[in-house]
C-alpha cells in the first residue's frame, strides 16, 4: 500500500488528479477455512480483517480514495454482470475438471506445475506447487470454464503493442513466454458443496464463482462499472498503474487482461510487480508466522521513517531482507546525520541569515570563478553541487516514469549526501571569521546553495515522508502554494527563509531526534 501511495502522491505533486483504490479480497476457500478455524462465520471474520487493513492504511497515511471489499453489494452486482456478458459472448461453458488445486493460491495447477516433496517440519510427503511451494490437492469436479486458450494470440498482440505492460522487464519476458507456450481454459467456478463462501453463479445456485474472477473485477467496480454509454473513463479507467506482488503475476498479467479483452474493456496501462520482503531469508507470510507486526513497527519507528525504509530498501526485481537494524541504520545515517544534520546547520546557524542569503541570490545570476574567494579555489566544488541539484528533478521524474520510486529516493538522498560534504568542505562557520578577502561574502553563496538543496529535496521527498517534509518546509518558511513539482527546481523560489515554526535547540525541535531504542 505504501508503494502505491508514493506513486499516487507523486502524481498529485505534479498537479495531476490521481485515484488510489485498495481493499480486501474476501471470498474463496482460503477465507472459508480460516473463518472456520477461527470459530467464526465468514462475514464477521472478513469484517474484522477489513477494519484491520483500513486501520493500517490510516496509520501508514495511505491516501486511498476507495477501499473496495469483494463482499460489497456494488461489487457483487458488477461480478454478476460480467458473468452474464462472458456467458452470452460464448466465453464460458460447463465441463468436468480434474487437476491439482491449491487452497492457499486459490488456483488449479497442471501436472507439470506440481511436484512431490517431503515437508522438513513434519516429515510428511505432499504435492506442492513448484511456483509457490503451497500444498495442492487432487480435485475432480464439474464446473464452468473460461475460454482462456482462445486469447493466446490477442494477448501476445497486446504484449507486443505494450512492451512495458509488466514492470520490471524480466517479468514481462516471463509472461510472454508463458502465454507463448499455450494456455489452458480456466476453471471459473467451484461446486457449492465445496465452496459456499462466494458469489453464486447467476442462474445456477449449485456453483460459486471462482475467487480470482470475482476479485479481479474489483479494479473496475470502483471505476463505476458497469458503465453507462460514454462514461467508461469517468472513474479513472483504464488504470495508469496497478501494483501487485510477484507471486500473483499470472492472475493479473494473463488472466486479468484476457477477461478485460473478452469484455471489450481496455486493460490497465501498466502493472508494477514488486518482489517480497523476507525475514531470516524466508518470505514473510502470516500463515507461517514469519512476519512483522506493522502496527508495532509504526509505533516504534514512526510513520515517515517506516515509509522511507520501505521505499529505500524494498525490492522491485529482487527480494529484500527486513530487519530492525537496517531501519535504525538508515535512520541514523541518512535521515538524522544526513538531512537532519544539514537542516540544523543551515537553519540554526548563528552567523548567517537564510532569508538574506535567498534575497541576495535573487539579485545575482549565479557565481563566476572570479566572484568566489581565493581565486575561485572552491568554484569546482560549488558548481558540481549546483549542477547535481539542477539535474535532480528531471532525474527523479524519469525514475518515477519508469515506476522506480526506490531509484528516485536514492537519487534524492545522494544529493543530500553530497550537499553535506560540500558544506563540510566549504565550512561557512569558519569563513565568517576569515580575514581572507571575499571569504565572508562567500558565506551567503554557500548557505543559499545548501538551503536550496534542502528546499528542492524536501519538495521531492513529500510522497515518501509527507508529515516530516511538511514540517521541514515550514522550517524553511516555504509558502503552501510553492510546494509542488513546479517549484522543485534550483532558483525557482526566492520567497522563503523565515521559519513558520519554532526551530528549537539541540534535540528539541530536531527534524530527526534520537530513536527511543537502538536495538
Amino acid at each position: 500500500m505504501v508503494l502505491t501511495d508514493i506513486l499516487k502522491r507523486w502524481q498529485t505533486l505534479q498537479g495531476k488528479n490521481a485515484i488510489l483504490c485498495t481493499g480486501t479480497d474476501e471470498h474463496g476457500m482460503k477465507i472459508q477455512r480460516a473463518a472456520s478455524q477461527a470459530g467464526s462465520e465468514p462475514k464477521p471474520f472478513c469484517d474484522k480483517g477489513a477494519e484491520t487493513f483500513k486501520d493500517l492504511a490510516r496509520r501508514a497515511e495511505v491516501t486511498h480514495d476507495h477501499f473496495v471489499r469483494t463482499t460489497d453489494p456494488d461489487h457483487r452486482e458488477a461480478v454478476e454482470y460480467v458473468w452474464f456478458l462472458l456467458r452470452d459472448r460464448g466465453y464460458i461453458y460447463s465441463s468436468k475438471h480434474e487437476g491439482w488445486y491449491s487452497v492457499s493460491d486459490e488456483t488449479f495447477y497442471p501436472q507439470s506445475a506440481v511436484h512431490l516433496i517431503l515437508d522438513p517440519r513434519t516429515g510428511r510427503k505432499m504435492m506442492t506447487s513448484i511456483e509457490t511451494g503451497k500444498e495442492v490437492e487432487w480435485t475432480s469436479e464439474s464446473n464452468y470454464h473460461f475460454r482462456l486458450s482462445a486469447f493466446k494470440d490477442r494477448l501476445l498482440d497486446f504484449y507486443a503493442q505494450n512492451p512495458k505492460f509488466v514492470v520490471p522487464a524480466s517479468r514481462m519476458k516471463d509472461v510472454v513466454q508463458a502465454v507463448s507456450t499455450g494456455l489452458e481454459d480456466l476453471s471459473v467456478s467451484r461446486p457449492v458443496e465445496r465452496l459456499t463462501w462466494g458469489i453464486r453463479v447467476p442462474d445456477d445456485e449449485t456453483q460459486t464463482i471462482y475467487v480470482w474472477l470475482d476479485a479481479l473485477i474489483n479494479y473496475i467496480t470502483k471505476a463505476g462499472y458497469p458503465w453507462t454509454p460514454g462514461e467508461d473513463s469517468a472513474g479513472g479507467w483504464p488504470a495508469d498503474c496497478q501494483v501487485i506482488g510477484k507471486d500473483i503475476v499470472r492472475f493479473h498479467c494473463i488472466y486479468w487482461p484476457a477477461f478485460l479483452l473478452a469484455l471489450d474493456i481496455s486493460p490497465p496501462k501498466q502493472i508494477l510487480t514488486h518482489a517480497h520482503w523476507t525475514l531470516d531469508h524466508q518470505k514473510m507470510a502470516k500463515s507461517t508466522g514469519n512476519a512483522v507486526n506493522p502496527f508495532f513497527a509504526l509505533d516504534r519507528f514512526g510513520v515517515d521513517t517506516m515509509r522511507f525504509y520501505l521505499a529505500y530498501d524494498g525490492g522491485i526485481s529482487d527480494d529484500a531482507g527486513y530487519g530492525n537494524e537496517f531501519i535504525i541504520e538508515r535512520y541514523k545515517k541518512m535521515l538524522q546525520r544526513g538531512l537532519g544534520n544539514m537542516t540544523s546547520r543551515v537553519l540554526r546557524g548563528k552567523h548567517w541569515n537564510v532569508q538574506r542569503a535567498v534575497q541576495k541570490a535573487e539579485t545575482s545570476h549565479g557565481s563566476k570563478p572570479e566572484d568566489l574567494p581565493r581565486g575561485g579555489r572552491l568554484f569546482d566544488t560549488f558548481m558540481m553541487q549546483q549542477t547535481q541539484l539542477k539535474a535532480l528533478p528531471d532525474e527523479v521524474r524519469e525514475q518515477f516514469d519508469n515506476l522506480n520510486p526506490g531509484g528516485a529516493l536514492k537519487l534524492i538522498m545522494s544529493t543530500i549526501s553530497t550537499a553535506n560534504k560540500f558544506m563540510q568542505l566549504t565550512s561557512p562557520w569558519n569563513l565568517v571569521y576569515s580575514e581572507v578577502k571575499g571569504d565572508k561574502e562567500y558565506v551567503d553563496e554557500v548557505i543559499f546553495l545548501c538551503a536550496e538543496t534542502i528546499r528542492v529535496c524536501a519538495i521531492l521527498l513529500q510522497p515518501y515522508m509527507p508529515g516530516t517534509m511538511q514540517r521541514l518546509l515550514d522550517m524553511l518558511g516555504v509558502a503552501e502554494g510553492r510546494r509542488n513539482f513546479e517549484f522543485a527546481h534550483f532558483r525557482a523560489d526566492f520567497e522563503y527563509g523565515v521559519s513558520k515554526v519554532e526551530l528549537g535547540k539541540g534535540y528539541e525541535g530536531a527534524l530527526f531526534p534520537p530513536l527511543a531504542s537502538d536495538h
